[in-house]
């Protein structure tokens, strides 16, 4: 399956450029679990940072991060197959699970609860 790994990125961070990358590290963290277990995994971030810098974003929260991040996510979630919710306040996250829902996809909020992870947690 392709999961989707939401959780916090820009979420209590002020938009310290450091604290967002450890975040990115965190949602990155069950990526190989995901993977060995046979699913693809995917994280919003991956696909609208580069997005968002070739269309000249510089400052995190403007108008064009806005147009491009939610979005991004909302657009993978068309493709996804289930989402892994991480701990941690995010309102991103929060969205993708309803959207989640709302098309009946599974959501997990545990890497042992997703298919074939058991083992790998």
């Amino acid at each position: 399956m392709l999961i989707l790994i939401a959780g916090p990125y820009r979420s209590g961070t002020g938009d310290d450029p450091v604290k967002m990358a450890e975040n990115l590290k965190r949602l990155e963290a069950p990526s190989y679990a995901l993977f060995k277990a046979g699913h693809v995994p995917m994280i919003g971030e991956w696909v609208a940072l580069p997005v968002w810098r070739a269309a000249g974003g510089g400052t995190v929260g403007d108008a064009l991060h806005e147009e491009i991040f939610y979005p991004t996510a909302h657009r993978l979630l068309e493709l996804c197959e289930g989402v892994l919710r991480l701990p941690g306040e995010s309102r991103g996250a929060d969205n993708d699970v309803r959207i989640a829902r709302e098309r009946g996809l599974p959501v997990w909020h545990r890497l042992e609860d997703v298919p074939g992870c058991a083992a790998a947690a």
